[in-house]
């Protein structure tokens, strides 16, 4: 049966994206509600319950799911599954798709792909505490540490 992101996975997520129940124009500039949910015809200043937000959440990861079991090549644990999600989500499956993480993961080493989280901590060539924070959690997922 294949993997979907366990309750640890998606409290991950949820701590670090942080949810919105009021729509809002992300630094983007597109409308975002929920845990980083953005939808058509989504209006500004759209309000959700925390049992909506929790709901767009689960269903934005299922097809996030989906592409990481046809991306990886190898078996995963629960744990390291449901960080490549909490990866994906936050970066988008493009940079999963090109990453030396899914490479290395895929090539069987997993402690390499391990130590991939932790260079995806930069926004314009600078390290930031939130992000470090975020892939550090990542990676502790990723080897079962957390």
């Amino acid at each position: 049966m294949a993997l979907t992101t366990s309750d640890q996975g998606i409290s991950l997520i949820e701590e670090f994206e942080g949810c919105a129940l009021t729509s809002y124009m992300c630094p983007a500039g597109v409308l975002t509600i929920g845990y980083s949910h953005v939808a058509a015809g989504l209006t500004l200043g759209h309000t959700i319950s925390p049992a909506e937000a929790d709901a767009l959440l689960r269903s934005d990861l299922k097809g996030l799911e989906q592409v990481i079991h046809r991306l990886v090549a190898v078996t995963l644990t629960q744990n390291q599954f449901d960080a490549l999600v909490s990866f994906a989500f936050h970066l988008g499956l493009d940079n999963l798709k090109a990453s030396t993480l899914l490479k290395k993961l895929n090539r069987g080493d997993y402690e390499g792909a391990a130590d991939e989280f932790l260079r995806w901590n930069k926004v314009a060539g600078n390290a930031l505490p939130g992000l470090t924070q975020r892939r550090t959690a990542e990676r502790d997922l990723f080897l079962g540490r957390a």
